[in-house]
């Protein structure tokens, strides 16, 4: 009987000892996990996918949209530039032309020939419309605004040559009063410019055939002095 008591009581002891080793494991987890809840582990929202910035994604749409609006204005841009060629082949007709007029008219003058006043009075005249639309032709090469009321100006006396000289500076006229004209002419297409440079332009084809009426003019000017000797 002491033998069955004291196993009882071994047994017994034993329970108590796994029960309350059990109760202190269960009160060491619920203190961790509310430890856990008070302190909990950084969100990682991060998306691989998403771009790096939103800086970049503004940069790219920006640069979209130059792109865009270069090319809806290349073929005026290009024209207008095309305008500014045929300013300075003209300058360079009307230059050598004043500069002969006005020597005439000096040595004239150093004779005692009056007549040569005339020639002084045309080399002014050819030397100034030379030198303006050569520093025209360049301004409007590099789209300045100046250039472009300079131009007009131009385009406005040009209209008197009736037919050919009223045709081209009607058009003239066109590619610089327009609203696109006044456009290519302003800071914020500049700015498209200096954004797009892999973007190129190339000469209308109605320039060459401008060009190739001044130049078949000038031949015809050269033909009827020559044949009035």
């Amino acid at each position: 009987m002491n033998l069955c008591a004291a196993l009882q009581l071994h047994a017994i002891a034993a329970l108590e000892f796994q029960l309350q080793s059990g109760i202190q494991v269960g009160q060491q987890q619920n203190s961790g996990c509310i430890l856990m809840s008070q302190f909990p582990p950084p969100a990682d929202d991060t998306n691989p996918y998403a771009p790096t910035s939103a800086f970049s994604t503004a940069q790219y749409q920006a640069s979209t949209d130059a792109e865009f609006i270069r090319k809806q204005y290349l073929s005026h841009e290009a024209s207008t530039k095309s305008i500014g060629v045929l300013y300075l082949l003209g300058a360079i007709f009307l230059v050598p032309v004043g500069v002969g007029f006005f020597g005439w008219g000096i040595y004239g003058i150093a004779t005692g020939e009056m007549e040569a006043l005339i020639g002084l009075v045309l080399g002014m005249v050819y030397l100034t419309l030379g030198v303006g639309q050569g520093l025209t032709g360049i301004g409007l090469r590099r789209l300045r605004p100046w250039a472009r009321i300079v131009g007009i100006v131009f385009s406005v006396i040009g209209l008197i040559g009736f037919p050919i000289g009223t045709l081209i500076s009607g058009y003239f006229l066109y590619l610089l009063a327009s609203q696109k004209g006044v456009y290519i002419f302003s800071d914020e297409y500049r700015r498209i410019i200096e954004s797009t440079p892999h973007i190129k332009y190339k000469t209308s084809i109605v320039v060459w055939i401008l060009l190739g009426l001044l130049v078949l003019l000038f031949v015809l000017a050269m033909i009827a002095a020559f044949s009035s000797r």
